[in-house]
């Protein structure tokens, strides 16, 4: 079986390799065929142009000499000299009529004929086409005393010419071998290159996909690939971190329904089925009504996170005025912190205004101030301080309760998350109340922070954007 996985996996990278392979060939392939022809095309153009221009050259040389002395012994020995090269010479007079050559020239009169329009001084070329004819030429006149005494016609053999372009053609063919080789070779090692870190990558993300998150990518480059492959590793992460929280979220609410079912359900049967007195009757009446009050707050808050986790949790900012906010808050609770015997105190200027859900934010303030007085003891203080700045509106809730442990505070916002774990039960938390506070605080696009020492109190931060 793990043979037949690393086949599939091998037919896999082979398959990709393969096509990235192929498209880079095609693509530098066709670039390579395009720029061999261009620039072969050049050099062969460029040596026939050299070619004719050595043969007009050659031509204007004998022009010269000829135009010194134009005679019979002159024309003679220049014939001569080109008998024993691999060019051959046509000198003729004003009128086309062959005075002297150097070899037999077959369809002479096709070239003659093109002295009867002008020819410049330094010549010209009569015959260019070296692929379908058998010969190159050119003409070049003679000239004294402004008149014309006849003309030298240059001849060349295409033979060599075609020579030149076979030897051409030889070496362009094996720098077009060389060059396809190394090409090839280089795709190959270039495609593995690229491809090996690519099905890494995607086996990671099927791994991820079957809810296996315990994958590690190698470190890439700075590149769009080593990009891909740290994305690909922080949500495999992050997806590990989701999935421990679900459980344990999923274990917390389990454990916390249980409870209170259990105590509601043991209770119910002992007044149901006990003859019990109306005032043990009536203290186990208060127990249920209190873990279904508790069961109700759980359930409450459940649904709070729920929609908040859904996007469903409705924030509609409206501008407050903090000063009044608050002093409508401390009404509200003073009595229950004078029951405990405790204080409250607001400490805020009256020019503060805040954008925020008046609701969510009382929500916010109001699980704060229940903290303070679960966790404080008889004869402390807790207050409300608010400032402004520049950029925002700081609001401060300080208590001097018992304190949060510093190995604590990293966690104190996370669900179902409790500090003091032995008084759960007599302190009614649901260890929900700061998660929703958080998030409340996240939805206001606002900031969250806690300060906290053993013994001295709690100091709860939050900054808002200000007006």
């Amino acid at each position: 079986m793990r043979k037949f996985i690393a086949l599939a996996k091998g037919d896999r990278m082979n398959k990709l390799s393969i096509k990235i392979g192929i498209l880079f060939f095609i693509i530098i392939f066709g670039l390579e065929t395009f720029m061999f022809f261009f620039l072969h095309t050049a050099i062969v153009d460029s040596r026939v142009e050299e070619e004719l221009s050595a043969l007009q050259a050659r031509g204007n040389s004998h022009r010269d000499i000829l135009e010194k002395r134009f005679s019979s012994d002159t024309i003679s020995h220049v014939t001569l000299m080109e008998s024993e090269a691999n060019t051959d010479v046509v000198i003729t007079d004003h009128s086309g009529k062959v005075l002297d050559s150097s070899d037999q020239i077959r369809n002479l009169d096709k070239y003659v004929m093109a002295i009867r329009s002008s020819i410049p001084r330094s010549g010209r070329v009569v015959e260019a086409h070296w692929k379908k004819e058998p010969l190159i030429a050119t003409v070049s006149p003679i000239e004294q005393n402004g008149g014309i005494l006849g003309y030298v016609f240059m001849f060349q053999d295409t033979k060599s010419v075609h020579a030149l372009i076979n030897r051409l053609n030889e070496h362009f063919l094996l720098a077009a071998f060389i060059s396809v080789s190394l090409t090839v070779i280089i795709i190959f090692f270039l495609s593995k290159a690229l491809t090996k870190p690519l099905i890494k990558m995607k086996d990671a993300t099927s791994q991820i996909s079957k809810g296996n998150f315990e994958v590690t990518l190698a470190k890439g480059g700075n590149d769009e690939l080593g990009d891909l492959s740290k994305s690909i590793q922080l949500l495999a992460n992050d997806l590990k971190y989701l999935k421990k929280e679900r459980n344990e979220f999923l274990a917390s609410i389990s454990h916390e329904l249980r409870t209170p079912l259990t105590y509601i359900k043991g209770y119910a049967d002992i007044v149901l089925k006990r003859n019990l007195p109306k005032e043990e009757q009536q203290k186990y009446l208060n127990i249920i009504l209190e873990e279904s009050n508790r069961l109700s707050l759980l359930i409450k808050d459940l649904f709070d996170l729920a929609k908040i986790d859904k996007n469903t949790f409705a924030i509609e900012k409206e501008q407050i005025h903090l000063h009044e906010f608050l002093i409508a808050i401390e009404r509200k609770l003073s009595p229950a912190f004078i029951e405990r015997g405790m204080s409250l105190s607001i400490s805020c200027p009256s020019n503060i205004y805040i954008l925020a859900d008046p609701s969510r934010l009382e929500q916010i303030i109001l699980n704060l101030l229940d903290n303070a007085m679960k966790y404080s003891t008889q004869g402390t203080k807790t207050a409300i301080y608010a400032a402004k700045d520049k950029h925002s509106v700081q609001i401060a809730v300080k208590d001097e309760g018992k304190g949060i442990p510093a190995e604590d505070l990293p966690y104190i916002f996370n669900r179902f998350y409790r500090v003091d774990k032995a008084r759960t039960r007599s302190l009614g938390g649901t260890g929900l109340g700061l998660a929703i506070v958080k998030e409340l605080v996240d939805m206001h696009g606002g900031e969250i922070a806690v300060k906290s020492e053993i013994g001295k109190g709690t100091v709860f931060l939050l900054s808002f954007k200000g007006q």
